[in-house]
């Protein structure tokens, strides 16, 4: 599947997600809820381990954003506090999509590199780490905690588990990415 049908899926999985959750809450609507619910799961599932097979960051990162920013689209007014989660992950995700297209050009990215200090603080693998490993680095981290909570079924910690993958394998094309640019 291309990349823009993938992000359609996703954003099909979070509609029925979020379509399922209010149906699960709603008198006479929770086997319709559980349905949506158990179907949007599943087609998240599948399109993040799809996401992971194509091994390029910017599809693993446009499917992660599209997951994030349809979440955002359907987070309650007053739930401020997943909301600022949310908005700072996807300004995170936007950073991470700039530093794909500078990493692209080898000119401006080596000029970029220089702007990093050498201490292995600042480096992964000896490279910059950039708004791109940031914005995996923090994000795994976002999904361990929410995995941590207790009450997630074992089929949305899957999804939670690959989405976290999908983050290891992004960093590590990118990587190849830096590489090919600095060398």
């Amino acid at each position: 599947m291309d990349p823009a049908g993938l992000i359609n899926k996703i954003f099909q999985a979070v509609v029925n997600i979020d379509v399922g959750r209010k149906g699960l809450s709603t008198d006479g609507k929770e086997h319709y809820g559980r349905i949506s619910y158990e179907d949007g799961i599943s087609t998240a599932l599948s399109s993040f381990k799809e996401a992971q097979i194509f091994a390029d960051p910017q599809t693993l990162i446009l499917a992660e954003l599209a997951f994030l920013q349809q979440e955002l689209q359907f987070c309650h007014d007053s739930d401020t506090d997943t909301k600022s989660s949310l908005v700072q992950a996807v300004q995170s995700f936007e950073d991470a999509l700039r530093s794909l297209e500078v990493v692209e050009d080898v000119v401006m990215y080596q000029g970029a590199e220089k702007t990093y200090p050498v201490s292995p603080k600042y480096r992964i693998q000896g490279f910059p780490r950039d708004a791109f490993h940031i914005a995996c680095m923090t994000h795994r981290t976002r999904l361990h905690n929410v995995l941590r909570a207790p009450g997630i079924n074992m089929i949305e910690k899957a999804v939670l588990n690959q989405r976290a993958a999908n983050m290891t394998t992004a960093q590590g094309g990118y990587i190849e990415k830096q590489k090919k640019s600095l060398k």
